[in-house]
């Protein structure tokens, strides 16, 4: 068999080197981003595509709304609800009464590892639910009602 590099299969070649990272690094929660793969190992667009697809059909990963990809570890529970439910969820979790003061989009974004148009996005079908008192720019938030369970289920 000849030593060039062939295009057939550099994307199992990838896959493989980033399984034995998400192997070796037990705290490693995301995968590298597609211009990352792109730039380390000088292939296409394309070909880091196929190589997240690989990872996924291995269990080891999985596509997180916005183009990146999340390390699925087995035994692990991953919350896959709905982003407005999650939220909702804090506010019994925490404790929050109505008329209470809820935490920003900025701290709800690190909170959950997304970004803030999401949480602005969950926290808008919040308010319309009538769940959140909307604060507007510069304004704080505050809890207008206390989810039931059979509400947040």
């Amino acid at each position: 068999m000849s030593q060039q590099a062939s295009p057939r299969g550099t994307f199992l070649k990838i896959a493989e080197a980033v399984k034995t990272q998400i192997e070796a690094d037990p705290n490693m929660t995301e995968l590298p981003s597609a211009s990352d793969l792109m730039r380390d190992y000088n292939i296409s667009r394309g070909v880091a595509l196929r190589a997240f697809g690989a990872l996924q059909r291995y269990g080891v990963a999985e596509p997180v709304p916005g183009g990146r990809w999340r390390v699925v570890r087995q035994g692990a529970r991953v919350d896959r609800r709905p982003l407005e439910q999650r939220v909702a969820d804090i506010i019994t979790a925490d404790g929050l009464e109505v008329g209470q003061p809820f935490p920003s989009a900025s701290a709800l974004a690190q909170r959950f590892g997304v970004s803030r148009p999401t949480v602005t996005k969950a926290l808008e079908k919040l308010e319309t639910a009538g769940v959140l008192a909307g604060g507007g720019q510069g304004k704080v938030r505050t809890v207008r009602a206390v989810p039931t369970r059979e509400e947040r289920s």
